[in-house]
């Protein structure tokens, strides 16, 4: 029998981050030797890969790594099972070299095969999956390239990236503030400008069946009924439907008996009024339509105008939930 110090013992540890018994156990399987221990808890974390293939790993780690020049940035998920386990630096550490090797690749596949510390990505969470004893995985990842690149993490479980047109001098600030936008908030799109008519006819459709049918149970317990909006998008709200709603808000204040002196004051309110209630999908889906989290006064787009000449050209989101 090999003799095992615990010098032996330390140096798998480390190289491994399984615990000490496993350790001492894998070296005397092996009998000293140190490259098959390591095959030994590698075959560990199969068998126990194997067992946990079905559980929910909705747990985990979200990293965001950004490039040194900044025009290229990736966010992924290290995903597991329990969140007692996404609290432990061992795992951190684990995800933020996760997060390395996911920058230096172009897709989820070429990361799993991707090489870390003389075996595969896949085989690594493999073998963590048998050092942690859970089901270990990745789960989102998202690259991203533009002029210019920022990202924002919230609370290790949500992440984004946000590519800019250029590098202005603000760029980092701006990239932050909408890479926080689209982490608290979400998105489906840039602008309600690259919503497909068809998409936004069936959404339209849906809506108001779902307004009307929640207004027939609000009638029944004599509450107030929703408003059930013509439209939910700029992108149906054409010149004809702004004029008309014009004329009828004009035909209204002169049923109300307002003089026609002061409609210009009253008019571009309710106009605004009327566009507001009628883009409920932009502001929900489309970035740059939605309103700015940190001064709701404006929209994003507005937001990132006020700032100087750079756009926003792309966005990436991860999130465990």
């Amino acid at each position: 029998m090999a003799n095992i110090t615990a010098a032996d013992v330390k140096k798998l540890r480390e190289a491994t981050g399984a615990g000490m018994m496993d350790c001492k156990k894998a070296l005397v399987e092996a009998e000293g030797n140190f490259d098959d221990a390591i095959t030994v808890l590698r075959k560990k974390g199969q068998k126990v890969a194997e067992k946990r293939a079905d559980r929910d790993s909705s747990e985990g780690v979200v990293i965001a790594k950004i490039n040194a020049d900044n025009t290229r940035g990736v966010v992924v998920s290290l995903n597991c099972e329990t969140d007692f386990v996404t609290k432990n630096d061992s795992f951190i550490e684990l995800a933020n070299k996760m997060g390395d090797i996911a920058l230096s690749v172009n897709s989820k596949e070429e990361m799993l095969a991707a090489d870390f510390d003389g075996m595969t990505v896949t085989e690594k969470l493999i073998e963590q999956t048998g050092v942690i004893g859970e089901k270990i995985e990745i789960g989102g990842y998202e690259t991203l390239e533009a002029p210019f690149v920022g990202s924002y993490v919230h609370g290790n479980k949500i992440g984004a990236l946000v590519g800019l047109s250029t590098a202005t001098d603000n760029a980092e600030e701006v990239a932050k503030s909408v890479s926080m936008q689209v982490a608290s908030m979400g998105a489906n799109t840039l602008s309600y400008k690259d919503f497909d008519a068809a998409f936004v006819a069936s959404e339209t459709e849906a809506r108001i069946a779902a307004i009307e049918k929640d207004n027939i149970e609000l009638g029944r317990l004599g509450k107030t009924l929703k408003n059930v909006p013509s439209y939910i998008s700029m992108s149906q709200l054409t010149e004809e439907v702004m004029a008309q709603a014009e004329a009828d808000i004009k035909e209204q204040l002169k049923a109300e008996g307002k003089p026609e002196k002061i409609w210009d004051n009253i008019v571009p309110g309710k106009v605004a009024r009327f566009v507001a209630d009628n883009t409920t999908l932009d502001h929900e889906q489309a970035l740059l339509d939605q309103r700015f989290i940190m001064d709701e006064s404006q929209n994003v787009a507005e937001f990132v105008a006020s700032k100087g000449d750079a756009s926003v050209v792309a966005f990436k989101r991860v999130s465990l939930a």
